[in-house]
């Protein structure tokens, strides 16, 4: 069961339909085999499809675990071009989700090392936004080692888009903020995406490093930043001896996990709400009150 904020804040009044918009993090425990993984992928959109989901997000490196960190460079892609692109452009497509496409390996300046890079497409499979990750993980704790700087050259640029829902002067739009992975650990990125209704996490945290500061950091930033967080994992004990911390989640602007699939494969589905944004800032105005 998901866990709940020590002090709930009182319940708003039921969000109408056309206020609310669900959504869904897909939990992976990706393999060294990519068409595999995109099998595996296609199945988790569509559950998350059938579960009523207009947004879908799947996790880092969803597309190949390798076994080694050098592994992703044998399946980097162009931007706009290759298999992985073309998977995800024709999922939105055939489930009429918004995808948010974990991250794939992309083709960077310097031959030795890719870009880790995530994408959005529209239920049309029209690709809307591109977010590069800019904080590269590095850590040292017994016999685990992770050097992402080895491998994956950082990005640059903060990242925001509008997701509408809906047609026409009927539509709804909801402001998402892109981040990956290690990303959670610097606030001030996520300050450069504010306001923002909903913020995207696709992560592939360690069971170390997940068991001792993943949900603390994905309330963290939900709280301080009065919005959903929506975090896909990979969640579990894959092929080259990694284990991942799972745990994919969503989480409310006060604090509470909505939703939350613990480890293995599956889905968490929940509701964003814009009843619930409004409830929270009105009675906490935080973000009206920065000065810095």
């Amino acid at each position: 069961m998901p866990s709940k904020p020590a002090a709930a804040l009182p319940e708003s009044s039921a969000a109408k339909p056309d206020e609310r918009l669900r959504v869904a993090a897909v939990q992976m425990v990706s393999s060294t085999n990519v068409d595999e993984n995109l099998e595996r992928a296609a199945v988790r959109i569509a559950e998350a499809a059938a579960a009523g989901a207009r947004l879908v997000a799947l996790p880092e490196h969803f597309a190949l675990l390798g076994r080694s960190d050098r592994d992703k460079l044998a399946i980097r892609e162009s931007d706009g071009e290759g298999p992985i692109q073309r998977f995800l452009s024709a999922q939105a497509a055939a489930n009429a989700v918004w995808l948010v496409g974990g991250t794939l390996p992309l083709f960077s300046p310097n031959p030795g090392k890719v870009l880790n890079t995530s994408y959005v497409y529209a239920p049309d499979g029209r690709r809307v936004a591109r977010y590069d990750k800019i904080h590269l993980f590095g850590f040292e704790h017994g016999d685990e080692r992770f050097d992402e700087a080895a491998t994956i050259v950082p990005g640059r640029t903060p990242v925001v888009l509008d997701i509408d829902v809906g047609a026409g002067s009927a539509a709804v739009r909801w402001r998402a903020g892109m981040s990956v992975c290690y990303d959670l650990r610097f606030p001030e990125l996520y300050r450069t995406l504010a306001p923002a209704d909903l913020i995207l996490v696709p992560s592939a945290f360690t069971w170390t490093t997940g068991s001792a500061h993943w949900e603390v950091l994905l309330r963290a930033r939900a709280i301080e930043n009065q919005c959903y967080v929506l975090a896909p994992a990979q969640g579990g004990r894959h092929e080259n001896g990694r284990r991942t911390w799972g745990h994919s989640m969503l989480v409310d602007p006060w604090g509470g996990v909505v939703a939350m699939h613990d480890e293995g494969e599956g889905i968490a589905v929940g509701d964003v709400e814009r009843s619930r944004l409004d409830s929270v800032r009105a009675s906490i105005p935080a973000l009206r009150h920065r000065v810095l």
